[in-house]
């Protein structure tokens, strides 16, 4: 006989861990980007970066070719040592798919 195990997907999942607050603007800070490698992340993130030089006052922008890149590389140890090092205020990871 075999036995089906069934979950129910209604559930509710416990938050362990906040994120980070909110920056209360992006005037004046250092926004790394970090890139997964998903479809067209080489043109989404410039494009975003570019906004936001445009609409904020002295943002400094460290581009995405800075940081590894791929999903299996931005989670492991030499990419957030990286970003520590690089003294952002910030980081925009994408890019979905």
């Amino acid at each position: 006989m075999h036995t089906l195990e069934v979950f129910d997907p209604s559930g509710a999942t416990e938050v362990l861990r906040l994120h980070a607050s909110r920056l209360d603007s992006l005037n004046g800070k250092k926004i790394g980007f970090v890139s997964n490698d998903e479809w067209q992340a080489h043109r989404m993130l410039p494009l975003v970066a570019n906004y936001f030089s445009e609409k904020f006052d002295d943002v400094e922008i460290v581009p995405y070719s800075e940081f590894p890149i791929g999903n299996m590389k931005i989670g492991n140890d030499e990419t957030v040592q990286r970003i520590k090092e690089s003294g952002v205020d910030a980081v925009v990871i994408g890019n979905a798919s």
